[in-house]
């Protein structure tokens, strides 16, 4: 089992700047760490993933790039699978995609303009048909939202196939993954939420005859240096009510380097971390978050 430590930026990061966000995306090589994640908020502060990971792909080299999540429902798969394809080409096959339904908000929904009821329906069609797109020639395509009549990509990607990644851990998600996905990355999840939901996965891809690669179960893993903030404190407890906040985000690196420990003890591999406050020193901080967790990498 390879164990594999990236770093993420939250949604409502402001590391969003040209004078900031190029010499974190330096220093996230630089000190080590396998990949970086940027997360989608049309509402929020973070800068749209995939125009932020073409700037990264160009100040690094071996970096892979993630987005966690890219979201799916309002965006027209045949554009977005030629936005993909370019960027993992322009970076010689370092595009790690992840995608997901969106936010459960209703600013964020009438941003993308898809009603909730219409977001799992729209995911189905779009991510199938964008794997047609990266491997087929005259694809066509006639579904109940989009019509595509004989369309041929290029450039196409490097990777073959582009592996995507989704997340969740609520049964209906779980399932999604096991159905269209290529690998699981849940966050705000516990170690029981991980051991739990991966044979309802591998148990759904076998009923659709497919496979997931046991190397592609993950954790994005949000972590607090010194106390969790009332305001993340918060959102945790809107989202899953049943858990206490601690239990999905460690306090300190200690903390965050057992919690990694504990998932890696049931089988998952590849983890994201993200700082809930965003330091005043990114080098400092992620150098120490390197000692701390990179001696893990197997």
């Amino acid at each position: 089992m390879k164990v594999r430590i990236g770093v993420g930026l939250g949604t409502q990061t402001l590391n969003n700047s040209a004078e900031t966000f190029g010499p974190y995306v330096e220093a996230v090589e630089r000190h080590g760490f396998d990949s970086l994640w940027l997360s989608e908020r049309l509402t929020g502060d973070a800068p749209d993933p995939l125009v932020a990971l073409a700037v990264a792909a160009g100040r690094t080299t071996r970096l892979k790039l993630g987005t966690g999540v890219l979201v799916l429902p309002g965006r027209n798969p045949v554009v977005l699978a030629k936005e993909l394809a370019s960027l993992d080409r322009l970076s010689g096959g370092r595009l790690l995609p992840a995608v997901g339904l969106g936010a459960p908000n209703p600013v964020e929904h009438r941003a993308f303009g898809v009603a909730r009821g219409e977001r799992s329906a729209w995911f189905d069609e779009a991510l199938p048909l964008m794997r047609r797109l990266w491997t087929e020639d005259d694809v066509h395509h006639h579904g109940e939202r989009f019509e595509v009549r004989g369309v041929t990509l290029r450039p196409r990607p490097v990777q073959d196939p582009i592996e995507i990644w989704l997340g969740g851990v609520a049964p209906s998600e779980l399932r999604r993954c096991g159905r269209l996905g290529d690998g699981w990355l849940p966050s705000f999840c516990t170690v029981d939420d991980v051991r739990d939901g991966w044979p309802v996965i591998t148990a759904e891809a076998a009923r659709h005859e497919r496979e997931i690669d046991p190397e592609h179960l993950g954790a994005l893993v949000a972590y607090a240096e010194d106390r969790i903030p009332d305001r993340v404190a918060a959102l945790i407890r809107s989202r899953r009510p049943e858990l206490d906040p601690a239990a999905v985000i460690p306090v300190g690196l200690d903390a965050l380097r057992a919690q990694l420990e504990a998932f890696i003890a049931v089988g998952a591999s590849k983890f994201v971390v993200v700082a809930v406050e965003e330091p005043s020193d990114w080098d400092d901080s992620l150098g120490a978050l390197a000692e701390a967790l990179l001696p893990l990498e197997t």
